[in-house]
Order: structure tokens, then C-alpha cells, then sequence
């Protein structure tokens, strides 16, 4: 491989299998019956398989780092108790690419974790964190060129029906390699 050789890379929550297939099982009931004209077309609903918790999105890094930052989460020792799924969100709430389900963190573990991976990985990578606050969402599905409709600035949709009332412990932080195609992305576990 090139010294220059980049990856993209990030680094998310597993969530557990039977609590992706309620989330698609909802997005493809959402999509189907969706009061917005046209979203049908524009929603590409991803596979349970893919769905994830990100917590962190590293973008493009040098493939060098990798085992530096696989090293560095393993010493990330916060952690999670139970989130719960709430209501569904166009993100960004603005010109929305993805429909995603927020997810609840009673006990701010999420938010403790969140800035615990990115102290230990930004001494190893130079990654510098997005200024934004860290919104804990699963993305269900990706929009394909404009969504026909209007979301509400809060991101919020009320034509979307209710998201299922799932409760959930994660299962791992995983360091994912994510390669990106007209299909759409698939992941690599690098480092859990």
C-alpha cells in the first residue's frame, strides 16, 4: 500500500441485531406510507446489517493510523447502559440526506463516551472533532438527490408514523473502515 493511502473511517456503537431489524421493519413501513409526495422514490433504506451508533466520523486518514487509533479505544473504559429509541429525525433538519431515529441516553453515558473516544484518539490521529454537538441517532435510510416535502426546522417529521418503543444496551465501540459505492456504503470492523 502507498504511503499516502487514506481511509475513511469511524468509529460507532454495534447495536443488537433484533433491534435493527424493528428499525427496518419501521423505515420500510415509513417509507411506504409516507404522506410526503415522491419520498418513496428518494429513500433508500439501508440494511439492518449496516446500521450502527456513530459516535465519532474520522473522514479520510492516513491507513498508518489505524492501529494507533484501534489501540487508543481499547483504553476507552466508559460505559453504556440503556438508550431507548425515540422519534424519527430528517438530518440535517435542512436539505435532510438521511432519516434516522434519535436515540435517548437517560444517564448522559452516550455523551461521556462520545468525548472519552475522542481524547483518546485525536493525541494518536490529530483528528480535530466537528465543533457541532453530538446528536445520538441511527440513520435508517439514505435520501437519493432532494426529498420531495418539507421537514420541520427541528428536523422532526409529523408525517412519519411513530418509531417502535425499543429499549437497548450496545453491544461494542468498533473502529469501522467504511468504502463507499453506487450501491451504497459497506463497513469493515478494523478494531473492537
Amino acid at each position: 500500500m502507498s504511503e499516502g493511502a487514506k481511509a475513511r473511517l469511524f468509529v460507532a456503537l454495534d447495536v443488537p441485531a433484533p433491534v435493527r431489524e424493528r428499525l427496518a421493519t419501521w423505515a420500510r413501513g415509513a417509507a411506504a406510507g409516507s404522506e410526503l409526495e415522491g419520498a418513496r422514490r428518494s429513500l433508500r433504506l439501508l440494511d439492518p446489517g449496516v446500521m450502527h451508533l456513530t459516535l465519532c466520523f474520522l473522514g479520510s486518514r492516513p491507513v498508518a493510523e489505524i492501529a494507533a487509533i484501534g489501540s487508543a479505544l481499547s483504553a476507552c473504559s466508559e460505559q453504556v447502559g440503556e438508550l431507548s429509541v425515540g422519534a424519527p429525525l430528517w438530518l440535517p433538519s435542512r436539505r435532510p440526506r438521511a432519516l434516522a431515529v434519535a436515540i435517548h441516553d437517560d444517564e448522559e453515558d452516550l455523551a461521556r463516551l462520545h468525548a472519552a473516544v475522542i481524547d483518546a484518539i485525536s493525541p494518536v490521529s490529530g483528528f480535530e472533532p466537528e465543533p457541532r454537538r453530538f446528536r445520538a441517532h441511527i440513520t435508517v435510510a439514505r435520501i437519493r438527490g432532494r426529498l420531495p416535502g418539507a421537514p420541520s426546522p427541528a428536523g422532526e417529521s409529523p408525517s412519519l408514523p411513530a418509531t417502535p418503543q425499543l429499549r437497548f444496551t450496545p453491544e461494542s465501540v468498533t473502529l469501522y473502515r467504511s468504502w463507499l459505492s453506487p450501491a451504497g456504503a459497506s463497513y469493515e470492523a478494523l478494531a473492537t
